[in-house]
């Protein structure tokens, strides 16, 4: 090890965090100034990487969990040569900057995922060190290992107090995750001061008893930091949580304090600062030459490394073609065969998480890349692949496409996220729809990454009967669908389901949420013969036509289309149109005039879903609005709905 190179790496590290910080005055310094020496080792003597190509497949994963200290990552990344200029790292936290506040996948080059909500980082990176297993055991061969690198992350004292970190490093250790190396920044600090005011939990205990190898070290040896990742990968069956004891913000005035945590040192600090560290206090955004000139030294094995993998990559496509056509399948969303859809006939009646289970196995037919679970639901959740499809993801079958998640939504969807970050597979996760609570603060961050996971809901409404109003989702829908960038389907009928799925997978840079029921729907005649691009391009199709100019029409989500088709069959006198709106979202993303068209000229709208009414007010007034804006109750569905009043002959009387 070029010890004296690392060291003026982490120096450099400091040096750019606390003048970039300072000039922005904003960010937190504390841990790029205490934790330099393990970003410096890792892109310095740990990391299979190369800065010139952030894309490598093979690449070995990086994942800063403790978001908050950004600069930490772009200096490292600045230094290492990968594409974060000095200007960038001089615009830290500025409109269109390539180093926002937190690290954001997308903005900046070899930044893996977004971080900053403490806890989801870890989380992503148990999912891709998920993901790595299960290529590696589809592609590679006794011959060539094409497939075969770590991912590290880096957690403060936030991310191990966060419910979702306990949630997935749990699963990580049930599931024997070798190849994932977690630092642990141990600072013992916090915003409000020592973490001992609220956290005096035995780590290395529960990470043992997790089911992790816990190995202890210094953050400023840089030698022993070295070894000590040489021993976590020496340890094959379990991950590995290496706790290192560091002084936050070291080096400034107020190190070792809640005060360097998130706050600029200030003027006088930086200059104390830089004299205490031995950099000259006269120059900002100083690097230590011996800093580049480390990196500069590096290329050329930086550069092999990943060549060497191209050419060993190009004989395992010569001897294994058919692999190799697999393996671009999966890495571009490929079909590998032509599975139709499922076929139903008018009347035919199923719930439709029923014949979400049947479209999924459809398109896992076609797509051998998608793999996913439930929260432990998989039987209420209908989510099971065909026996054939290669079983359960254990340590024994790397190959499994289930992954058994347990109760864990909110790890759940965080690891799919990180599966999905990880590129070659296509993940979805399921659970009941009220319990997407658990896992919105994920699937806030997945659409931020605009990522592609498919989210399997069901239990949609309060015909879930006798669990009750704990169960029933009643404002859920709404919630879901004003997150940006998520889309929101509730089917209507056992067709939409199979619909909503092909949707589902097509998305390629948004989350997609599908919400199903419990309770059998049937399929319904629809007037719309393009109803199915109509579902999908703009949410809402016309489903019984009334007439152009029909008395009223009826707007309705998922199990109350039926209802509306019954409700306007039980009213004389008026021509009904009956739209279904799958979608709606979608829909009132329509100009007017699209819209309308799918309306009609009605001299009344009535809108209805087994939900709060809030975002049906844009189309109909309040009293045309057959929604539920309470909590249910329990008892058996069909009474529920009775008890509320939510049936086709009160909404009949409506009309």
């Amino acid at each position: 090890m070029d010890k004296k190179g690392i060291e003026a790496v982490a120096l450099s590290i400091r040096s750019l965090s606390m003048d970039a910080i300072q000039k922005a005055n904003s960010g937190h310094p504390g841990l790029p100034l205490g934790a330099a020496e393990a970003a410096a080792v890792l892109y310095g003597e740990v990391m299979k990487h190369n800065p010139a190509n952030s894309k490598w497949a093979d690449r070995d994963r990086f994942v800063l969990s403790a978001g908050h200290g950004s600069m930490l990552l772009y200096s490292i990344l600045h230094l290492s040569g990968y594409d974060v200029t000095m200007d960038d790292i001089k615009n830290f936290r500025q409109v269109g900057s390539r180093c926002p506040g937190h690290p954001e996948y997308g903005d900046t080059d070899g930044v893996e995922c977004t971080g900053g909500p403490l806890g989801q980082g870890v989380s992503m990176a148990v999912g891709m060190a998920v993901a790595e297993s299960m290529l590696a055991a589809k592609f590679n061969t006794p011959k060539h290992t094409i497939v075969d690198h770590y991912t590290y992350s880096l957690v403060g004292e936030g991310c191990l107090q966060e419910g979702v970190a306990s949630e997935a490093c749990s699963l990580a250790g049930n599931l024997k995750l070798g190849k994932l190396i977690v630092f642990y920044d141990e600072n013992k600090i916090s915003i409000d001061g020592c973490t001992d005011i609220t956290f005096t939990d035995d780590i290395a205990k529960r990470y043992e008893a997790y089911g992790w190898q816990v190995l202890r070290g210094d953050m400023y040896d840089v030698e022993g930091i070295a070894k000590l990742v040489a021993d976590a990968k020496a340890c094959g069956d379990k991950p590995s949580l290496i706790m290192l004891k560091s002084v936050i913000g070291k080096g400034a005035p107020k190190q070792n304090t809640a005060d360097v945590h998130g706050a600029p040192l200030g003027a006088e600090g930086i200059v104390e600062a830089k004299k205490t560290l031995g950099l000259p206090a006269d120059k900002d955004f100083y690097v230590v030459p011996e800093a580049y000139k480390f990196f500069e030294d590096k290329k050329v094995a930086f550069a092999k490394a990943e060549a060497d993998w191209n050419a060993t990559f190009a004989e395992w496509a010569k001897e294994n073609p058919d692999l190799a056509k697999l393996w671009d399948a999966y890495h571009s969303d490929a079909a590998t065969a032509d599975v139709a859809d499922v076929e139903y006939k008018v009347g035919d009646a199923c719930a439709t998480r029923d014949a979400s289970g049947k479209a999924l196995n459809v398109i896992a037919a076609r797509y051998p890349n998608l793999v996913g679970g439930s929260a432990d639901l998989m039987g209420p959740n209908k989510t099971a692949f065909k026996a054939t499809d290669n079983g359960t993801f254990s340590p024994a079958n790397r190959a499994g496409r289930t992954i058994e998640y347990g109760i864990r939504e909110f790890a759940m969807s965080a690891v799919c996220a990180g599966i999905s970050l990880h590129g070659g597979l296509r993940p979805f996760c399921a659970t009941f729809l009220v319990f997407a609570d658990y896992l919105r603060p994920s699937l806030r961050v997945v659409s931020l990454m605009k990522q592609p996971v498919i989210y399997v809901f069901t239990h949609d409404s309060i015909y879930v009967g006798e669990d009750g109003p704990t169960h029933q989702p009643i404002e859920t829908m709404c919630s879901l669908r004003s997150i940006p960038g998520v889309q929101a389907i509730r089917p209507g009928d056992p067709e939409e389901s199979m619909q909503a799925w092909n949707m589902a997978y097509a998305s390629k840079d948004h989350p997609v949420c599908m919400a199903f029921t419990r309770q059998a729907l049937a399929v319904y005649e629809k007037a719309d013969k393009n109803w199915k691009e109509n579902m999908a391009t703009k949410g809402a199709y016309v489903v019984q036509e009334g007439s152009a100019a029909p008395d009223i029409t009826i707007l309705a989500s998922g199990s109350e289309v039926n209802m509306a088709l019954k409700a306007a069959s039980l009213t004389s006198g008026k021509t009904i149109r009956v739209v279904s709106v799958p979608d709606l979202g979608k829909f009132s993303k329509l100009c007017e005039c699209e819209q309308k068209a799918i309306i009609g000229d009605a001299k009344r709208v009535v809108c209805t879903e087994a939900g709060i009414s809030t975002e049906w007010l844009q189309f109909a007034k309040k009293e045309d609005c057959f929604c539920i804006d309470r909590f249910g109750t329990s008892g058996p569905a069909n009474k529920v709905a009775e008890y509320l009043g939510f049936t086709a002959e009160e909404l009949a009387k409506r009309l």
